[in-house]
């Protein structure tokens, strides 16, 4: 899916499910979008198993994210080796339920020869409570700029207003590919 069709995407599963409680969440919990993006997957890809390890390891991560969502949120890849996610979470239970993430994340993947595959993800979180915005694109620019403030950690980084405030192109951090023209898509 490109970006801007996930843009909407995730967009519309924002107002649905915003539009009610789910999951024993009240009304000031509102949707977060996540960014997740695989650690060393060149590597994984360029190894042993090939591009067909990398498959793998891609349909794992989509799984994995789509399961820890659930009915509480939407997950689309936006390319390569990363995934947005819009999930409601109440406030009390956001950490626990990010390094959940991370863990379900960094489990091994099998592969079709049987191998295992190390694999671990970096994902940068952003929360309207916390930033004071429900702007879907500030929030999508905080949780990128997260993420790379996380890269390689193995934990969840939730956006501050120091991410929010990371200079961005097309809804992407500076320096990211695709930041090099303004208003040409990533």
């Amino acid at each position: 899916m490109d970006g801007g069709r996930l843009g909407r995407t995730v967009t519309h599963g924002l107002q649905l499910l915003d539009g009610g409680g789910h999951g024993g969440l009240d009304r000031g919990d509102l949707a977060e979008p996540a960014l997740v993006r695989e650690n060393h997957f060149k590597q994984i890809n360029d190894g042993p198993g090939g591009h067909a390890a990398g498959d793998r390891a891609l349909a794992a991560t989509a799984q994995r994210l789509t399961t820890w969502a659930g009915s509480r949120g939407v997950v689309g890849r936006l390319g390569g080796d990363e995934f947005a996610v819009a999930v409601r979470i109440g406030r009390a239970r956001r950490e626990i339920c990010l390094a959940q993430l991370a863990t379900l994340l960094a489990q091994p993947v099998q592969t079709d020869d049987g191998a295992l595959v190390d694999v671990a993800a970096s994902i940068g979180a952003a929360s309207p409570d916390v930033l004071g915005t429900t702007d879907l694109g500030l929030l999508q620019r905080a949780a990128d700029a997260a993420m790379y403030a996380g890269k390689h950690t193995g934990a969840a980084v939730c956006a501050g207003p120091q991410h929010a405030a990371v200079p961005s192109i097309n809804g992407r951090r500076l320096g990211r590919p695709g930041t090099h023209t303004l208003g040409q898509a990533a």
